[in-house]
């Protein structure tokens, strides 16, 4: 049934025809609601918020004021806003830094409430075309450098950017959807572009990566497996970038330099630990599980590591805990050779 039809009879209550009618836009809700939250954990909260509101308000939705599509960004967006400015009153954790060796201040700004977005999550997600005025193919939209800078700007900047610059809605659509001015939506756009551009610029310099499911992906994909399996520090020193950065959310710091993620490779092998591997994919870059060895033969999860590529280098990699392995279909523990 077409949205024509299933609009009176949800308008009416029927809970059904509702469904039928909001499911087409759930999976792009939930990639916005991620970009705006940079969580996923809290973007699958907020988008049933969403559709619950929706559902109580779906009786007075008129599409002479906006498309139902318009509509759910508007109440989407506005739910994300409510939940950053929760966040922004929760306590930051305290740290003992002398558990870390050696704890290495992360020299740049990085969210530590960081989540991955796994790749299957975005099958069905793409939405109709995107505004004439987005400036973001949907696949650097979702990278993981593009959602940590979004999540260093002020919430009202971080929405309209989004709905402007990654979605394409026109200004006054936006002013609509969260109630202000043209001319705010303007002014906040510019210093929204304005922040990014000069994140870009100091993390700029490195090659495009090669794409996604290329032949060049996969080679370079492949030798750090094999390095890293093997433990072969240098190997792995090889395939860097100079100024190749580890960020670890939650944890509040980093690793840059080939030198120190040199240590920092060395010391994971240490004491003879060895890991397996396990390819997946996350926000669009190669990922994997990494699971540890253990005397018994059994093999542990230990975190998540998503690589972000250069080129034929690696530029970056996000290492995340274990916790969301299963997000990503991956087990806690593989079976005991």
């Amino acid at each position: 049934m077409t949205e024509t039809d299933l609009l009176p009879r949800a308008r009416a209550g029927d809970g059904e025809a509702f469904r039928e009618l909001i499911q087409p836009h759930r999976r792009e809700l939930q990639v916005h609601c991620y970009r705006m939250l940079g969580s996923l954990a809290d973007a699958e909260d907020t988008v049933q918020e969403t559709l619950l509101a929706a559902w109580r308000s779906i009786g007075g939705f008129t599409e002479e004021r906006a498309s139902l599509r318009t509509w759910l960004y508007a109440i989407a967006t506005n739910r994300c806003l409510n939940a950053r400015r929760a966040a922004s009153r929760r306590p930051v954790r305290e740290w003992d830094m002398s558990q870390f060796e050696p704890p290495v201040q992360t020299p740049r700004d990085e969210p530590v409430w960081l989540q991955p977005f796994p790749d299957a999550l975005l099958d069905g997600a793409e939405g109709p075309p995107t505004g004439p005025e987005a400036r973001y193919e949907q696949t650097e939209a979702i990278s993981l450098a593009f959602v940590t800078a979004l999540q260093l700007l002020p919430p009202r900047q971080l929405a309209v950017l989004i709905l402007r610059d990654v979605l394409g809605f026109h200004a006054s659509e936006v002013a609509g959807m969260l109630e202000v001015t043209v001319d705010s939506v303007n002014s906040a756009l510019k210093r929204a572009r304005a922040s990014l551009q000069r994140r870009q610029q100091s993390a700029g310099g490195h090659e495009s990566p090669p794409t996604a499911g290329s032949p060049e992906e996969d080679q370079i994909v492949a030798a750090f497996a094999r390095a890293w399996e093997s433990a072969d520090v240098d190997g792995l020193v090889a395939l860097l970038t100079d100024d190749v950065f580890i960020a670890m959310p939650p944890e509040p710091f980093g690793y840059e330099g080939r030198e120190l993620v040199a240590r920092y490779c060395a010391r994971q092998f240490g004491a003879g630990r060895r890991f397996d591997l396990v390819p997946t994919r996350a926000n669009g870059q190669p990922a994997f599980g990494a699971y540890v060895r253990g005397p018994d033969g059994g093999r542990h999860a230990t975190s998540l590591y998503v690589l972000t590529l250069a080129g034929d280098q690696v530029c970056g990699m996000t290492r995340f805990e274990a916790s969301v392995l299963p997000w990503f279909g991956l087990p806690r523990s593989l079976p005991t050779r």
